[in-house]
């Protein structure tokens, strides 16, 4: 072959023609081609050869190649290194497909849970109303400008000029920063193992919900048939649903029990659908995201609409917006606003550079990153304002059914006639009878009836799905209904929720070319989701609700926000600001503005390294327990183990 010669500059490296006779697969790797044309529409175009230092041993074609693989909207040269991200694949809608896959299962997710931030769709993630309601507000806005969306920006554009995944992208910045993305991948790898276990008893719930009367209406018979069961008597139907009947759980983490069979083939079933999902990557992830994405939105509105025609439904609302600035005191409140948007936004996940990789070259990254964390916040609230109308309206029925039964008490101790006794005059009769024969009303075994104390009253984590919202639908008319419509919502939101966490891991995978070329992307996709599935097996031990807690515990949050805090680092600091920053002049046609500098070299690492020593004190502060099922005392009380201890600190570390 003839010597090439220079024909343009790009990125500052020499370019030079690539004849006809060399094909990409053919240069040596670590070569870069370029593509030198600007049609909006694929065109026959000539394809460079950049080898930095090295001159370029290829003839300039007589006539133009077509290279279908690489024809890029530019208008000037683009280079691509010599590897797979030659022939990566695109999203078939454009940049508009990626900000339904990466937007949707994280904003609709995390109104839900009212202590702790967890990925887990609508059973583990809270969202603004946390903490005394709208005050929490403060601290998350706070969080969200100066902490979320920097770096939700950073992930986007460096996963869109590199074109790797996680491991890729940082190991090309430095290979003294490829445990960045090895944390990335391992994280989701962890989260994935006990998030689809949520989607196992996600699905349970949903086909328990196709008959009526619903299975956790009632107590069962006993054994005898003679009565109720006397464990479900001494909780609620919906509780001793929860834990006997689905989880069956055993007393303490100590006694693992057996495998649930029937929880092992949902979770079979589960990784099935997801597989099936992600078997061709985002071309059939792509697909599937329009209805994983647009089908919580119609029911999220379905439930908007129905939850506010309710009684109670504006008490809710009232204590969902009502704010207690003196929470703000607490330091906990600002940890928990910082903590909440890395599951939010899904940051430090991996899963948000593996998704821009497969974005053009110049699609408007910063547009994405504000457009979707603001989607993300204004969704959070518009699914918190439908949870808590209906959450206002169970807080109403067990207000209600509390002030029946202290006035069926006051009608039988002073013997006053039936029906004399109405729930709006129970109040001025009982500070009658408090006037007039006080010892006699203190004999009795009457509740404190407030309606703020059942509006308090929520459980946290899964327990938010599977019995709050679970007992809530009981009280609705048609609830099998309403229970298939928000069971099959949060199945869908945890179907998006682990295309995310699946691309994490499969990008890595395939960019490290660790599938052998004649084995084909689905059968390494499908390996990745058997062994993933037999991992999580445990998670279906009579013990596994013990173990998926530590999981929750001590596999994301702190890794996460260590991992996010050298995200930044190595790309303002290694790679470099003014690099970064011409990468994004490039890709989006104009350079970072103030506040993203600002943000980038000083705001965000301060913030993070400031939540990183918070949580480490926190942690240090706290043993690490789990949740033990305690019949007698009406639910699951807190436990401390050694044992959990010891796999909670060596998990952390």
């Amino acid at each position: 072959m003839g010597t090439g010669r220079e024909v343009g500059r790009a990125n500052g490296e020499l370019a030079w023609a690539l004849g006809p006779g060399l094909e990409p697969a053919s240069s040596p790797r670590g070569s870069r081609f370029c593509s030198h044309s600007s049609s909006p529409q694929p065109q026959p175009t000539g394809v460079l050869l950049s080898l930095p230092g090295h001159p370029a041993h290829t003839s300039i074609p007589a006539e133009p190649v077509q290279w279908s693989a690489f024809s890029l909207q530019v208008p000037f040269p683009v280079c691509c290194w010599i590897d797979d991200t030659c022939q990566r694949p695109a999203w078939a809608g454009g940049p508009r497909a990626t900000r339904s896959l990466q937007s949707p299962h994280s904003a609709s997710k995390n109104p839900t849970e009212t202590q702790k931030a967890r990925e887990a769709a609508l059973a583990q993630d809270p969202g603004p109303g946390v903490h005394g309601s709208g005050a929490f507000l403060i601290p998350y806005v706070i969080a969200l400008v100066f902490e979320g969306i920097p770096l939700f920006h950073v992930e986007l554009a460096i996963g869109q000029r590199l074109r790797r995944g996680s491991i890729g992208v940082w190991r090309a910045i430095s290979p003294y920063l490829g445990g960045v993305g090895l944390g990335c991948f391992t994280v989701s790898l962890l989260v994935s193992l006990y998030y689809n276990t949520i989607l196992a008893w996600v699905l349970w719930y949903l086909l328990n919900s196709f008959q009526h009367p619903l299975p956790w209406s009632t107590c069962p018979l006993d054994l005898n048939r003679t009565g109720l069961v006397q464990e479900c008597q001494d909780t609620s139907p919906v509780t001793y649903f929860w834990y006997r009947q689905t989880l069956n759980i055993t007393p303490d983490i100590n006694d693992s029990g057996a495998v649930q069979g029937r929880l092992l083939l949902c979770m079979a079933a589960s990784w099935a659908v997801v597989y099936l999902c992600v078997i061709r990557g985002i071309e059939t992830a792509g697909k599937a995201i329009y209805f994983t994405a647009l089908f919580p939105y119609v029911v999220l509105s379905v439930f908007l609409v129905r939850g506010l025609t309710l009684p109670g439904a504006t008490e809710g609302l009232l204590h969902l917006f009502t704010p207690d600035m003196q929470v703000l005191r607490n330091p906990r409140v600002w940890l928990d606003a910082a903590t909440q948007i890395f599951f939010s936004l899904s940051l430090a996940f991996g899963g948000h550079i593996a998704f821009a990789s497969y974005n053009p070259p110049r699609n408007h990254c910063e547009r994405d990153a504000v457009t979707i964390a603001l989607v993300n916040s204004m969704t959070s609230l518009y699914a918190s304002i439908a949870v808590f109308s209906v959450l206002g309206f169970k807080a109403a029925n067990d207000h209600g059914r509390c002030l029946d039964g202290n006035i069926l008490l006051l009608l039988n101790a002073f013997d006053l006639p039936d029906q004399s006794v109405s729930r709006d005059d129970y109040a001025a009769v009982l500070s009658h009878l408090n006037a007039t024969q006080p010892e006699r009303v203190a004999r009795l075994p009457l509740q404190v009836c407030h309606l703020e104390d059942f509006l308090d009253k929520s459980a946290s984590g899964t327990g938010l799905a599977f019995i709050v919202f679970a007992e809530a639908v009981l009280h609705m008319p048609g609830a099998p209904v309403w229970a298939v419509l928000f069971f099959g919502m949060l199945f869908s939101l945890g179907l998006s929720s682990m295309f995310g966490n699946m691309e994490s891991i499969l990008t890595p995978l395939f960019d490290q070319w660790v599938r052998p070329r004649r084995v084909p992307k689905e059968v390494l996709t499908g390996l990745v989701c058997l062994a993933c599935f037999l991992l999580a097996s445990g998670f279906t031990l009579q013990s596994g609700n013990y173990w998926l807690e530590i999981f929750d515990q001590h596999a994301a949050s702190l890794n996460l926000i260590f991992l996010a805090f050298f995200e930044v680092v190595g790309v303002i600091y290694v790679y470099g600001m003014k690099r970064f920053c011409d990468d994004v002049a490039w890709m989006t046609g104009r350079r970072p503005g103030l506040y993203w500098q600002v943000t980038w070299k000083v705001v965000s690492p301060l913030l993070l390294l400031t939540i990183l020593v918070a949580y480490l004190a926190l942690l240090a502060s706290r043993p690490p327990s789990y949740r033990a099922w305690n019949p007698q005392h009406v639910g699951a009380t807190r436990a401390q183990s050694p044992f959990a201890v010891a796999i909670g600190t060596l998990r952390a570390m």
